[in-house]
């Protein structure tokens, strides 16, 4: 790709983006959230059409106006959010565009399953042709989309944050299919925020920032510090420093607290834990052992069939998100679209959302929307939320400014616990040491902060103590500073410890 421009109104996303792909190697993408390095891939697939610049393949010049045509020259593009239809088959959804209208999908299914999992073999990826795509792991239905981009015969394979929602067991075996596919000749680019799985797994780095290019270099040249330095343009700390916590009165009791799934089968089993003020309690554990449904039981979001919850001494047990919210529960939701915001209301308007029927935002029935703008001008320039204008959408805004306007409007509240589910979940080196910052700065403060996270590093970065869930239980807790990574790893699997 040479000199690749893409604008957007009042954006530019490419500004003369220069790089280029070797077989059996894979070369990183990193940068910031809108550094531009999706459009970039974009444009490489057909997605967008590029406002200037050239794409060469297999040196022959190529101008692609859709994906279908990316594919057809051997590309594949492997989605941060899956595009799987989750009642079909494996196979089902890997021939799904490849027949004729006119053909039955069932043709020669068996001829298919066979293929695919010889397929299947060939890369690692073990996947069953015959399962339904619903019953798949996050981390197995990734693998359904690499194997769909082979058996279109892609040569070229372009995953988009493949890690950001997998476990680290998973993480593992993706980066081991990722260097197995090099291995075989396949070209694969790599974009992810992780700058350990990326010097782990990579062959070249391209670094890009404000939408130009930084930096290419060898992985063996780079290190995390530096790294990260040309993302952002700054020193940025990957782990920031923290005193010892002050831990006083006990905000959060759970005591004993068991629920059921979205199937009606068991999620918590008696889970009992405090979180008193002054510290922060991370809640370790492989995603699936019960931390969805004990953030949704806790916040009013889900019904707990037994047990108690009990917020600054007041019950809170299946009351209302809002009732628990008057009790002093602030909320960082694990899925920050889905939970944390309305896309198509106004920043201004997400920022007052719980307080928008209060004075000063209110009066006799009627928004006052020149308070509501200046309390969220305050708020975006206290927390940082990059937007041109608070009338935006919230929609507009990348993964680490929605972030920080979650932030923004739940700690506006000045809450006495603050539950924070995957705080940093695909953010940029940049945001993260933002939300790491000021979730110490809160527990320094007095609140007491519950942090549920499937990653690790941050788990043991800000938790003051450490409790370990397994199918539904609390099968451990130890002290976060100092913290044993091999015990808790085999917490995370079921081993069980007595509290500390």
């Amino acid at each position: 790709m040479h000199g690749i421009v893409k604008r957007f109104p009042g954006v530019i996303a490419n500004a003369g983006v220069d790089f280029d792909l070797l077989p059996g190697e894979v070369h990183a993408l990193l940068g910031e959230n809108g550094a531009g390095k999706t459009t970039l891939m974009n444009v490489l697939y057909g997605l967008y059409r590029p406002d200037a610049g050239e794409i060469w393949l297999r040196g022959r010049r190529v101008a692609f106006s859709s994906p279908r045509e990316a594919i057809g020259q051997g590309l594949g593009m492997v989605h941060q959010h899956f595009m799987l239809v989750k009642p079909f088959t494996v196979a089902e959804n890997i021939v799904l565009g490849q027949r004729s209208p006119r053909e039955p999908l069932a043709h020669d299914m068996r001829q298919t399953h066979r293929y695919l999992r010889s397929l299947s073999g060939q890369y690692g990826l073990a996947i069953d042709p015959a399962a339904p795509v619903w019953t798949l792991s996050v981390g197995e239905q990734q693998r359904v989309e690499i194997l769909k981009a082979l058996y279109r015969g892609a040569e070229v394979l372009i995953l988009d944050e493949p890690t950001a929602v997998l476990t680290p067991q998973e993480v593992d075996d993706l980066l081991a299919i990722l260097r197995r596919l090099a291995g075989e000749g396949k070209a694969i680019v790599f974009i992810s925020h992780k700058l350990g799985e990326v010097l782990g797994v990579s062959d070249r780095i391209t670094v890009l920032r404000d939408g130009k290019v930084v930096e290419t270099l060898p992985a063996q040249a780079a290190d995390e510090h530096g790294l990260a330095r040309r993302m952002v343009g700054r020193e940025v700390l990957l782990r920031v420093s923290k005193g010892p916590a002050q831990p006083g009165e006990v905000r959060l009791a759970v005591q004993n607290l068991s629920a059921v799934n979205d199937r009606g089968l068991p999620a918590l089993r008696g889970v009992s834990l405090e979180v008193r003020t002054g510290e922060i309690l991370g809640i370790a554990g492989v995603a699936g052992n019960g931390q969805t449904e004990l953030e949704e039981v806790i916040t009013g979001l889900r019904r707990a069939t037994s047990g108690t919850v009990t917020i600054c001494g007041h019950t809170a047990t299946n009351r209302s998100p809002t009732a628990i919210g008057a009790l002093g529960l602030a909320h960082i939701p694990s899925d920050r679209y889905a939970m944390g915001m309305l896309r198509y209301f106004t920043i201004a308007e997400n920022l007052v959302l719980q307080r928008v029927g209060q004075a000063p935002f209110t009066q006799r029935g009627w928004l006052r929307k020149d308070i509501i703008r200046q309390e969220a001008q305050r708020l975006t320039a206290a927390f940082d939320v990059r937007t041109p204008s608070v009338e935006n959408p919230a929609r507009t805004l990348s993964g680490g400014n929605a972030q920080k306007m979650i932030l923004a409007r739940e700690l506006a509240r000045q809450p006495k616990v603050l539950l924070a589910a995957q705080p940093t979940r695909g953010l940029d080196v940049s945001a993260i040491e933002y939300v790491h910052r000021t979730l110490i700065a809160q527990r320094d403060s007095g609140v007491a902060i519950l942090l549920i996270s499937t990653e690790l590093d941050e788990i043991l970065a800000l938790s003051d103590r450490i409790a370990v869930m397994y199918e539904g239980q609390i099968v451990g807790v130890m002290d976060g500073p100092g913290a044993d990574i091999h015990q808790i790893g085999l917490m995370m699997a079921g081993s069980k410890r007595s509290s500390l």
